[in-house]
């Protein structure tokens, strides 16, 4: 069996730029619970996983159920009705939120390093 060799291409990001774009998703999944909507969930949640990811690495499903990440009381093999559907979006954008916050706490007041940190101004 060949070996597979994985490169990994991180974009560089200031520390100001990830803050204040973990900022911005942490106000729209606060929104997304006040005014909940699945189109929306699935744009942010896109979003947020590509920041995330540019930030601290792709995560794998370990990573994602120690966060308790997606892992909603939804419905599921059927329909969702209106109303679980917004309880859906409501859980799934509290929990994303959760792990924004700690994110953001993590560069922002622990000063942690993170992958592609352009060590430039800002």
């Amino acid at each position: 069996m060949a070996a597979i060799e994985l490169t990994i291409i991180v974009l560089p990001m200031n520390r100001s730029q990830l803050i204040a774009d973990t900022r911005q998703l942490v106000a729209e999944g606060e929104r997304l619970q006040r005014a909940p909507s699945i189109a929306g969930l699935r744009v942010w949640l896109q979003l947020s996983d590509e920041l995330l990811s540019r930030a601290w690495g792709q995560m794998d499903r370990y990573h994602l159920a120690w966060l308790m990440v997606g892992r909603s009381e939804a419905v599921r093999g059927r329909r969702m009705s209106a109303e679980e559907e917004t309880a859906y979006v409501r859980d799934v954008a509290t929990q994303k939120t959760a792990a924004l916050r700690m994110s953001l706490k993590a560069v922002e007041e622990q000063n942690m390093p993170f992958l592609g940190e352009d060590p430039g101004p800002g």
